[in-house]
């Protein structure tokens, strides 16, 4: 099967956050892009964490409770991130997202600055796309 690579279905302008910025600039970024994740860099697009909608609603939430907003992405961002290179295989990490594993992927070159982003919704996007292609393959060599 030939090889589809995460460079021909990632996000090329992804949401991104800073370690300053505020979880509520935080909670409009994701409410504006409808993204449910996404990158925290600094000034130079280095990949420093990964913040989630779920990690800023659960601090939202906190703040609402304890009437306090004083909560800054540095404080709650993943330090852990899981990323891809530009040059993996779709297919390979399909079979890691199908796990209870990140929704969203930082793509980074090899020094760790980011590229984009890949989601779950862009890979299922490139399976069926595939998928359709290879069927669509399959009717013309069964006609022939």
């Amino acid at each position: 099967m030939e090889s589809l690579k995460i460079q021909e279905y990632m996000n090329h302008y992804p949401v991104t956050f800073t370690e300053t910025m505020s979880v509520e600039e935080a909670t409009l970024r994701f409410l504006k892009t409808k993204q449910i994740g996404g990158p925290v860099v600094d000034q130079n697009y280095k990949v420093l964490g990964f913040i989630s909608e779920g990690d800023v609603l659960e601090k939202m939430l906190e703040t609402i409770y304890f009437n306090e907003n004083v909560a800054i992405i540095k404080n709650i961002m993943s330090r852990e991130v899981l990323s891809v290179k530009p040059y993996d295989s779709i297919i390979e990490l399909g079979q890691t997202m199908r796990k209870d594993k990140p929704k969203v992927y930082p793509v980074i070159d090899d020094d760790g600055n980011l590229l984009g982003t890949i989601s779950r919704n862009e890979v299922l996007q490139a399976c069926y796309k595939h998928g359709k292609a290879r069927t669509s393959i399959e009717k013309e060599h069964a006609s022939v």
